[in-house]
């Protein structure tokens, strides 16, 4: 995979604890603050999938998707009977 080279600005203190910890973990710090972004990216990502999915599912279920919901909530409920 190509690499890019980027230069970045930091708050002094938000670099000397990111040049901590990346000694800390035997990385570069150019290791380190691509783990941080590639791991924030993915965090974001799940988000808005999420509320996509959630925009998806807005408003009233159809009457067939009722029912089936119905069924099912009446399926999990015999199986956990007296579990509780």
């Amino acid at each position: 995979m190509p690499i890019v080279k980027t230069a970045i600005s930091l708050q002094e203190s938000l670099f000397e604890r990111a040049d901590a910890l990346a000694r800390q973990l035997h990385l570069s710090r150019s290791q380190l603050f691509s783990r941080a972004l590639d791991d924030f990216l993915k965090r974001h990502e799940s988000r808005m999938l999420l509320e996509a999915i959630n925009r998806s599912l807005e408003g009233e279920p159809e009457t067939d998707e009722t029912e089936r919901l119905r069924r099912m909530r009446d399926v999990q409920r015999r199986r956990v009977e007296g579990q509780w």
